[in-house]
C-alpha cells in the first residue's frame, strides 16, 4: 500500500512540476512562470525598465496577478522602450521654430493584454508572447551584447568603462526599440550621427557608404518608409521654402545667378508649361511670409544639377529622399551636416547598380542606357526595401568594435531613460 501512495505521489509531482496539471486561476503553467523569472531577472529583452520593486514583490509572494501585471509591462517596455517620450515629445515641441525643423518619429505599439493572457493560457511560452514586439533589427542583438559585456566590465573595475558609455549604449538599445517593426530580413539603414548608410540583408551588410545629412537647424527627420522607385537624371524641383529663404535672396542680389545654376523659371514644376520671366519687384513680395509663390524654379536633367543623375524615394510627409550630388567634397569632412533634410550618397552610381540587379526587373544594361541618355526615367522596384533614417550615436560594427558618434542633433540629451 505503501508502495502504490508513493508511486501515485511521485507522478503527481511530476504533472505539476512539468505543468500538466494545467494553468492556475490567472492561466500560469509551472514551467511559464519558471521561464519567464529567468527573463527579467536576467532582463533577456533589456524591458523591466524600473519595474525592480514589482520583481521583487513578485518573488516573495509567488502571486500570478502580480506575475501577469509585470509580464504586461515587461512587454510594453519591450514594444515601446524606456525613453521617457512625454518629456521628449515637449522638449522637441519646445526647440521647433521657423528657423529650427526637427522630427523624430516614435512608433509606438499596441500591447494587448488580453490577448497576452490567451497565450499564457493556451500554454505558449514566454518567449513565444514576446517573440512579436522583439526588434528583428541586428542593431537591437548587438547593442544588446555590448551592453551586458561592457556592465560586466563596469562591475569588475575596468577603468576603460564608464557610467555614461553604458548609459549611451543602453539609450540606443531603447531607440532601436522605438524604429519602425521590422517585418523583413532586409533593410537600408541610414545612421545620421555616424554619416553612413548600409543595406542589411540577412544580418549581412551588403552596401555601405559615406552619406551627407541635413544641417543641424534642418535635420534629417528620423522615420522608416519603404523605398519604391529610382529616378535617373532627375530634375530638381526647388522646395517653396528654399526659393523663399535662399533662392530668391541670390536671385535679388545677383541677376545672373538663376541662368549661371541651371535654373529655368516656369508657372508649376511641369518643365512643358509656360516660361515666366524672373521679375525681381514681384519676387520680393514672397520674401519673409507664407504667401504662395506664383512660379517655381526647376533645374533640368544635366551634370551641374543639384540631385546629381539619381535619386532613390522612399515616399514620406518630410519629402526626404536619397540622392547623388555635386559637391562630392563635402564628404571628406567629418561631420557632415550641409543638406536641407535630404541624404546625399557618396557613390550614388554603386548604389543604383545593386539596387538595379537585386531588387528591380530591369536589366542592368537597359539601366545604363536609361542613365546615359541624361532624359528622366523611373524604375519601379520588385520587393520591399524598408529605409530608416536612425539615430544611434553608438554602433557595432561588422568587425565587431563599438564606435561612439557625437551627438549631432542634441537627442541625447533630451531623451532620457526612466529608470
Amino acid at each position: 500500500m505503501n508502495k502504490w501512495w508513493l508511486t501515485i505521489a511521485t507522478i503527481v509531482g511530476i504533472f505539476v512540476l512539468s505543468g500538466c496539471m494545467g494553468p492556475d486561476a490567472q492561466g500560469w503553467h509551472y514551467d511559464q512562470k519558471r521561464e519567464f523569472m529567468q527573463i527579467v531577472k536576467e532582463d533577456t529583452y533589456f524591458s523591466l525598465c524600473g519595474d525592480d520593486a514589482l520583481l521583487h514583490k513578485v518573488e516573495e509572494s509567488g502571486d500570478s496577478r502580480l506575475m501577469s501585471r509585470l509580464l504586461v509591462r515587461y512587454a510594453q517596455h519591450l514594444a515601446n522602450g524606456c525613453i521617457d517620450t512625454a518629456a521628449f515629445k515637449a522638449a522637441q515641441k519646445a526647440r521647433e521654430s521657423d528657423d529650427f525643423k526637427t522630427h523624430y518619429e516614435l512608433y509606438e505599439q499596441k500591447v494587448d493584454s488580453a490577448k497576452i493572457e490567451a497565450a499564457l493560457r493556451a500554454g505558449a511560452s514566454i518567449a513565444a508572447i514576446l517573440k512579436p514586439y522583439v526588434p528583428r533589427y541586428r542593431e537591437f542583438e548587438r547593442l544588446g551584447e555590448a551592453y551586458r559585456a561592457y556592465r560586466a566590465a563596469l562591475r569588475s573595475g575596468d577603468g576603460n568603462v564608464s557610467r555614461a558609455l553604458l548609459r549611451k549604449i543602453r539609450l540606443n538599445i531603447e531607440r532601436v526599440k522605438l524604429m519602425k517593426p521590422l517585418r523583413y530580413d532586409n533593410y537600408a539603414l541610414i545612421n545620421i550621427p555616424e554619416f553612413k548608410v548600409r543595406i542589411v540583408e540577412k544580418d549581412k551588410t551588403v552596401v555601405a557608404m559615406r552619406v551627407i545629412t541635413g544641417k543641424r537647424n534642418m535635420q534629417t527627420p528620423i522615420f522608416g518608409e519603404n523605398l519604391k522607385y529610382i529616378v535617373l537624371n532627375p530634375q530638381w524641383n526647388v522646395p517653396e521654402s528654399i526659393m523663399r529663404k535662399e533662392m530668391i535672396p541670390k536671385a535679388l542680389k545677383n541677376p545672373s545667378y538663376l541662368k549661371r545654376h541651371h535654373f529655368v523659371v516656369r508657372r508649376d514644376y511641369n518643365l512643358d508649361s509656360p516660361e515666366v520671366a524672373f521679375d525681381p519687384t514681384v519676387a520680393k513680395q514672397y520674401l519673409d511670409n507664407d504667401k504662395p509663390i506664383p512660379f517655381r524654379f526647376i533645374q533640368p536633367p544635366s551634370k551641374r544639377n543639384g540631385l546629381g543623375r539619381v535619386k532613390f524615394l522612399f515616399p514620406n510627409r518630410f519629402s526626404v529622399y536619397m540622392h547623388d550630388t555635386q559637391a562630392k567634397s563635402l564628404f571628406k569632412r567629418k561631420v557632415r551636416t550641409f543638406s536641407h533634410g535630404c541624404v546625399r550618397l557618396a557613390e550614388p552610381y554603386k548604389m543604383l547598380r545593386y539596387l538595379v540587379e537585386h531588387y528591380t526587373h530591369t536589366s542592368w544594361e537597359e539601366a545604363k542606357k536609361m542613365y546615359d541618355s541624361y532624359e528622366t526615367h523611373f524604375i519601379t522596384l520588385s520587393k520591399p526595401l524598408p529605409v530608416h533614417t536612425a539615430y544611434l550615436t553608438v554602433y557595432i560594427d561588422d568587425d565587431g568594435k563599438l564606435r561612439e558618434f557625437p551627438d549631432i542633433y542634441g537627442y541625447d540629451k533630451i531623451q532620457h531613460l526612466v529608470f
